[in-house]
Formats: structure tokens, C-alpha cells, sequence
């Protein structure tokens, strides 16, 4: 482990921090959006240049992780999210609803980032991405309304663009410069994003933090309300997802990949969907930016545990019983 691999969770809540604390210049937090989506798109350019594109269609022949993986997010995940928000926040429907779209949403982007740092099959973890983005797409506003009655109608049009900067131009240029740079070139330039990741992960999270931490610093009392369920959630998941991958026999690499596809969830894009679908419900927004101030953290950590859980022997002296 190099000194940037043991610096990792420093560099991310130090984001975090020097992001809030930039909050507070306003030329700075009126002028970071656009650059979140920039870095997200430089570490996922990274981490594409890394998948090689002929294995993608055997992970998807990987029926058993793929059904594993779409239950624990779009049928346990939603209902659990539910009876978390009731249990715990009823009474403010605004941050019930805030809360739940960050549960129901799973990650499309940083969750690579982690799969690679637990060492999971970031192939597998990738094969995964676009079925979580179309059930998420379609089944968010119809549990939006089955749970909150809410006829609000969510903009298709954003949601789209989003999709189509983040994760298709990241893609499709990470195959192009695969494509027609020579295989030594192709490496250096390969291992040079990959050195990269954790910065543009970092700094994607400073942007977040300086666009939306004064409203965050404003309602501190709605980090407190969030922050029980939340770690409740991520810490039964972390769980079930060991049981579960114990129980079908999967590999660490299978497990690995399991864990960060349905712990990490997709707060940018979820709060693009809130800000277009919500105006004028602050709450909403507030809560899905809490997210990864407890959501980064814990998922390096958890990151940390797949890691100990593999070097313990654990998890593979548990798949003979």
C-alpha cells in the first residue's frame, strides 16, 4: 500500500471539511457545480481506460450476482429505506422524502471508485451500472408516489443530459483512447488516471460540499435527524451482503463488488432530480447533501473491512459451513 492508499481517508474527509469551510465564500460556492460533474467525469475517464470492454459481456452472463444485486436495491433497499424514514423521521415529509431518494437511488459513479480500493471485480461492479440506472429512473417517481403520494413530475430531460456527461462521454472517450493509442501509451496514460482517481474523487466532493454547504451549515439539526437511519442502513446492508454472499458461494471479488453496488448511493444525480422535481423544498435537497458527509466515510470503511474480512480468511472459512 503506497502513501496515497494510506492517505485515502484523510483526503476525503479533508474534502469534506475544507469544502464546508469554503461554503462560506460565495464567488466559490456560486461557481463549483458544473465542476462536480468535470471531476467525476476525469475519475470515471480513469477507471474506464481500466475495464477492459471484452469481459463486460461475461458479467453480464453473471445472472446470480445480477439478481443478488437488483433485489437488495430495488425491493429490500426501498422498503427498508421506508420504515427507516417513518420510524425515524416522520413528522417532516420533506426530509422523509430527501432520505428516501438517497436510499432508492444507487450510485452510478463513485462506487468504482471504491469497488477498486476493496479490490472487487470492477468489470463485474460496471456490467451492473446500467440496469441500475434504468430501474432507477423508472421506479423512483412510481415509489415516490406509491410511499408519498407525490404527483410531482421528475424532469426526464436533466436526468438524460446527466447520463449522457457523466458516465456515456467518459466511456465512450476512455474506448476511443484505448482504440488508437499503442498499448505502452495506453498503459502510462492508464496508470496515470488511476493515480489520479482519489484526487478527482476528492475534489468532486470539495464541489459538492462548497455548492451546497450553506445550506447545509443552515439546518444542522437535519444532519442529526438523518444521520441514525442512515448508519442503520448502511451498516444492516454491510451485513446482509456478507450473509448473502456466504450463502451463494460467491468469491471476495464478487462479495467485494456486491457490497459497494448497493452501500453506495447516487447523491449527485439524486439531488440534480430533487432541484429539478421539488423547487422550493429545501429539505429535500439538504437531506440528500447530509448523504455523503456520512456516505464517503463509511464506504471507505467498509472498503477496509471487505479488505480485513479477505486477509482474516473469514469470508472464504465461512463459505465451507
Amino acid at each position: 500500500m503506497d502513501l496515497t492508499e494510506k492517505l485515502e481517508p484523510i483526503i476525503i474527509v479533508s474534502s469534506v471539511l475544507v469544502g464546508l469551510m469554503f461554503s462560506k465564500v460565495e464567488f466559490i460556492a456560486q461557481n463549483t457545480d458544473y465542476m462536480i460533474t468535470f471531476f467525476l467525469c476525469m475519475m470515471l475517464f480513469g477507471l474506464f481506460m481500466e475495464v477492459p470492454l471484452g469481459e463486460l459481456k461475461n458479467s453480464f452472463k453473471n445472472t446470480k450476482f445480477s439478481l443478488t444485486s437488483l433485489v437488495i436495491n430495488f425491493i429490500w433497499t426501498p422498503l427498508f429505506g421506508y420504515f427507516l424514514a417513518t420510524l425515524f423521521l416522520k413528522g417532516n415529509i420533506d426530509v422523509m422524502i430527501g432520505f428516501f431518494m438517497l436510499i432508492l437511488t444507487p450510485c452510478t459513479d463513485w462506487y468504482l471508485v471504491f469497488t477498486k480500493m476493496a479490490k472487487g471485480d470492477l468489470t463485474l461492479s460496471l456490467s451492473i451500472l446500467p440496469m441500475n440506472l434504468i430501474l432507477q429512473i423508472i421506479l423512483l417517481p412510481i415509489y415516490l408516489l406509491i410511499f408519498f403520494s407525490s404527483g410531482n413530475a421528475m424532469d426526464y430531460t436533466q436526468l438524460a443530459q446527466s447520463i449522457l456527461i457523466v458516465i456515456v462521454i467518459p466511456f465512450i472517450a476512455a474506448q476511443i483512447v484505448k482504440y488508437l493509442l499503442k498499448n505502452d501509451l495506453k498503459e502510462k496514460i492508464s496508470e496515470l488516471f488511476s493515480s489520479l482517481e482519489i484526487w478527482f474523487l476528492a475534489l468532486a466532493v470539495f464541489c459538492i460540499f462548497a455548492s451546497q454547504g450553506k445550506l447545509l451549515l443552515d439546518n444542522l439539526e437535519s444532519v442529526v435527524t438523518i444521520f441514525v437511519p442512515l448508519v442503520i442502513f448502511f451498516a444492516t446492508n454491510t451485513t446482509i451482503d456478507l450473509l448473502l454472499s456466504e450463502k451463494v458461494n460467491f468469491t471476495y471479488q464478487e462479495y467485494a463488488s456486491l457490497t459497494m453496488t448497493t452501500l453506495a448511493r447516487n447523491s449527485p444525480l439524486a439531488l440534480a432530480i430533487a432541484i429539478n422535481s421539488f423547487p422550493g423544498h429545501e429539505l429535500i435537497a439538504i437531506s440528500l447533501v447530509i448523504g455523503p458527509l456520512i456516505e464517503l466515510p463509511v464506504l471507505y470503511a467498509v472498503s477496509r473491512f471487505c479488505l480485513w474480512v479477505k486477509d482474516s480468511g473469514l469470508f472464504f472459512v465461512c463459505n465451507y459451513f
